[in-house]
Parts: C-alpha cells; structure tokens; sequence
C-alpha cells in the first residue's frame, strides 16, 4: 500500500501541472503578442502601417499654452512702397499687395490682452506698428480684421491696437513680473519670420532679471530699457509676442534678440539663445496711458546721468562714496528750472526712489515713468559720504527737456 500512493499522487499531478503551465505561457504568448503588435509596425500583405497606441500627451506647458494661444495674433503692417524694395529683396510687389495698392512692409506679434464690448485691445511693440498705413489683425484661427492704432511710445517700443472683439474668444492675462525667479519655465508665443509660421511655440527658462537693453529709437535717442533675459528662442516676426510663464500668464512683451548669426561688438564672438522682453508690470503701466492718452506723457528729473557701474575704478575713487556702494546713478548736471534744479548736484549717487533699489539708469525709469506730472518722490542718495534723502515734485515732463 505505502508503495502505490506515490505513483497514484503522480498519476493526477503531473497531467495538471502541464496543463497549468501550458495556460501560462498561452497567456504571456498572447500579452506579448498585442504588446509587439501595438507598438512595431506591422506588415500586412507587405503593406506598412502605424502603431495603433494613442498617447495623451499633457504637461505643464501644453496645458499654459492652451490658455494664451488664442490671444496671440499675428501684425501685419502695410505701407505703399516703391517697386525698388522688392527688387531688393528679390520679392514680387504684387505678391504682397493689398487691393488698396498698399504693399506689406512688415509683420509682427500681439497679444490681446482686453475685452470690452465691441471692442478688444491687443499690446505690440510699436517698431511693428510704425509708419503704417493700414493695420491688419490675424487672429489664432486665421481669419483676419482690420486693426486701429490707439496709441505707441517709442521709449518702451510699445503700442495698442484696437480690434473688433467680435471673433476674439481669449484675452492674456498678465502677471506679476516683479515675483518671477530665474530659472523658473518660459514660453514664447509668436509669428517668427511672420505669419506663414504663427502661433509658434518655443520653451526656455528665465535667464536674468533687470537687463539693461541699450537701444536707439527712429529720432537717434539712446534708450535704456529693463528687460526679462530668456533663452526661448525669439526671431524676428516674435517681436510683440508674448513670453509666458508656467500657467500661460503673460510674463513680458517679446521685443528684440540677439540672433545666432550676429555679434557681440565687444568680443566679436557669436551668441546665441538670448532673448529680451519687457516685463509686464512695465507693460501693463505704458499700455494703460495709451488707452487713456493715445501717448505717454512721462515726468521728468531734468538730470543727465551715468550707471556708477560703469565708472572707472579712479572715477568712484574720486566720488568718495561709502565702500559698500557699487551700483547707482551718478548725477552729471541738472537742467535750470527742471524739479532736480537745486535739489540734486553733480556727482550725487542716487541709490533709491521711494524705497526701491536703483541699480540703473532704466532702474531709475522704470519707477519714475510709473508716476504722474504732479507726483512727490523720495530720491535717496549719497554726497561723497554722505547718505541724504530729498522729496522732488514732478511738476515738469519730457516734452519740457532740452534738446
């Protein structure tokens, strides 16, 4: 009896075990089969086909892209030309051709930033918008409306355009540029090289805070702007585009880059991957006076000046400032009648307006073009070792300066 139970157990066993396994592998044959059969072309009849799994692709940046896309349009500028510009260009005059004989001179970016009734409001830079005769407006989903100046500044290189709101279904929002860090995502929105290429998308980071962008406007002014550094890449076309961060808030206004094909005069070296924009808190206070005024009207100091930083080593020398003050605005001279005139002197180091640091001269814009004709300012600054305040009324603007 002890003999017979082994080979009884073995009778039924081993029968159910092949079984078990033989539906195993059955199992891992057919996973393996719809695995490589979804995921590898597939030859049928000699015929090549696609994978059938479908991803749903989403991020951070997809889904902030989604929320502005709609609100960045495409600016075409048209001007009659002469046929010798496009003979230049090797382009066709009547390829770029309006059917009020008015040729397109230029394209750029915008952003449509408000709704109101029937009107919609869209911020660009104003070298897009310069000179033209006519305004057209495509919108996200191509269709295209005739746009209306309101109002341009050249300082900023900004202006408004006025639209119908009647096809606008999305309006940017802009966010607080003052909380941004570096390092943090940006996204670039625009037309690069026109509108054949709109609604482009470009991904970097912030690259610096408060550049100083040193540029000339059409009447030769030397303009000092504060400016968002990215390395999104921006080309030309993506000038009034925006730059957006994570939660597809408009960070700043794209306005110029330095191109991978040009040079930097000081070194001679070629760059790349370096983007400027105006930061919104900026834009947001420039576009609200072209709403209003169709201008910007900006107090004025009556001070010539120079970043301290900029100085040469024996220059702070003879400043006899405090060693701890590197940065600042050095006072050259004062315009007679102007509201610095007998408060400020030559060589004063301003380092302060109403609290907030000023590294630079478009430090000291950016807070001071954020007053009005009639404002009182706190200006901090330092004679020689000297720390003193002095309350300024703006009581004069730009357009009383000397030329």
């Amino acid at each position: 009896m002890n003999n017979t139970k082994p080979h009884t157990f073995l009778r039924w066993f081993v029968p159910f075990l092949l079984i078990f396994l033989s539906f195993i592998l059955g199992i891992i044959s057919t996973a393996v089969f719809y695995w490589v059969s979804g995921n590898k072309p597939i030859s049928d009849s000699g015929k090549t086909t696609v994978s059938n799994v479908v991803y749903n692709t989403k991020s951070d940046t997809t889904e902030a892209v989604k929320d502005v896309k709609n609100a960045i349009v495409s600016v075409i500028n048209y001007q009659k030309i002469d046929s010798s510009y496009y003979n230049n260009y090797g382009d066709s005059q009547d390829e770029n051709q309006s059917e009020d004989g008015l040729n397109v001179y230029g394209e750029g970016s915008g952003v449509i930033y408000k709704k109101d009734g029937d009107s919609a409001y869209l911020v660009t830079n104003n070298h897009v918008v310069k000179d033209a005769e006519k305004l057209e407006i495509m919108l996200a989903n191509g269709k295209k409306v005739v746009g209306k100046l309101v109002g341009s500044d050249t300082y900023s290189d900004l202006a408004v355009v006025k639209i119908s709101s009647k096809e606008v279904s999305t309006v940017a929002k802009f966010a607080n540029s003052d909380k941004i860090k570096v390092g943090e995502p940006a996204i670039a929105i625009g037309s690069p090289l026109g509108s054949d290429y709109a609604n482009s998308v470009t991904e970097g980071i912030v690259s610096s805070l408060s550049r100083t962008v040193t540029t000339q406007n059409e009447n030769g002014e030397t303009i000092s702007t504060n400016a968002i550094q990215t390395d999104a890449a921006i080309n030309p076309g993506n000038s009034g585009g925006a730059l957006v961060n994570i939660k597809g808030q408009v960070i700043g206004i794209s306005s110029s880059k330095i191109a991978s094909s040009s040079s930097d005069s000081r070194s001679g070296v070629a760059v790349e991957g370096m983007g400027f924009a105006i930061p919104s808190n900026d834009v947001v206070s420039i576009i609200n006076q072209l709403e209003e005024n169709g201008e910007v009207i900006r107090p004025a100091l009556g001070i010539s000046m120079a970043n301290l930083s900029e100085a040469s080593t024996s220059g702070r020398e003879s400043l006899k400032l405090p060693s701890n003050i590197t940065s600042g605005i050095v006072v050259l001279s004062t315009q007679n009648g102007m509201p610095a005139d007998g408060k400020l002197k030559k060589y004063d180091v301003i380092t302060e307006i109403d609290g907030k640091k000023v590294a630079s001269i478009s430090d000291l814009q950016s807070i001071l073009y954020k007053h009005k004709k009639g404002d009182i300012i706190k200006i901090t600054f330092y004679r020689g070792k000297d720390k003193k305040t002095v309350d300024i009324q703006l009581t004069k603007t730009s357009q009383d300066l000397n030329n």
